[in-house]
């Protein structure tokens, strides 16, 4: 596995096993795909993105990624981090100010026009040799990238509006977004509150505390997929929030009284 990190620029290879990341994004990131396939799990279902797919995800935000070699091809992606300094710097120097709140899309298909394949095909030589892209190079693809994007009208308000999360529904996007395994600090963020006033919020809507609740509803999840959709219990436990199997079992087993091996057992 090779993952090399330059500054802005992440050139990421591997032709063994599955790879995920943390589903916590801090900042803008623009993916390319040049191999293999990613999955992208979201409440709604699995989505796979082919070689090829090029992507904008906005900050702030959860998303679940696995990437997959593909037979003897590997995963490869080139990765843009669009960090708020770098578009701050942009912002002062060239005047560019968003108009508004950005209201769109959090994740944002990209034409692979020929403007993008040139500016990846530009970095494609750095994996081979990656001494070369020198911390002022990638700070000018970074600088090149956003310009090209903004050639685009509505990349102007997604770039730079640097307006906070606003205050939204807790209980709406706490059931929705209950199994990604981030720190309850960054639920408080990402729905717009303090920690102090997430957690009063909080056990007033849902009369306990978050790491109970959260607890709880993973566990009743992981119920369910095992005893009524026949999954494996060394399948589910990452995908409902738990950082190790171990961990998984000892709590299944203190709020359900019976090994989650014991009920697919049952199941089967």
């Amino acid at each position: 596995m090779r993952d090399l990190v330059k500054h802005n620029i992440v050139l990421f290879s591997s032709l063994t096993g599955e790879f995920s990341h943390d589903p916590f994004v801090s900042e803008h990131w623009l993916v390319f795909i040049v191999s293999g396939f990613s999955e992208v799990f979201s409440p709604e279902g699995v989505i796979s993105h082919p070689p090829g797919t090029l992507g904008l995800v906005r900050k702030n935000q959860l998303v679940k990624t696995v990437k997959k070699a593909d037979g003897e091809k590997p995963f490869k992606s080139i990765s843009i981090c669009i960090d708020y300094q770098t578009l701050k710097r942009f912002s002062d120097q060239y005047d560019v100010k968003a108009d508004g709140v950005y209201l769109g899309e959090p994740n944002i298909a990209i034409e692979n026009d020929a403007f993008m394949k040139a500016y990846f095909n530009s970095l494609m030589p750095y994996f081979s040799q990656p001494e070369k892209l020198t911390p002022i190079l990638a700070q000018i693809k970074t600088t090149e990238i956003i310009e090209i994007l903004l050639q685009k009208p509505a990349m102007k308000n997604f770039l730079f509006d640097f307006s906070e999360p606003h205050k939204i529904d807790l209980e709406a996007y706490m059931n929705r977004y209950f199994s990604y395994n981030v720190p309850i600090t960054q639920f408080a963020q990402l729905t717009g509150r303090s920690i102090s006033s997430f957690k009063r919020d909080f056990t007033k809507i849902f009369n306990a505390t978050p790491e109970k609740w959260l607890q709880k509803r993973r566990l009743e999840m992981a119920y369910f997929l095992i005893a009524q959709k026949d999954r494996k219990p060394s399948d589910v436990y990452l995908e409902v929030g738990f950082e190790n199997l171990s961990h998984f079992s000892t709590a299944f087993k203190r709020e359900f009284g019976v090994n989650a091996s014991s009920i697919y057992a049952i199941y089967q």
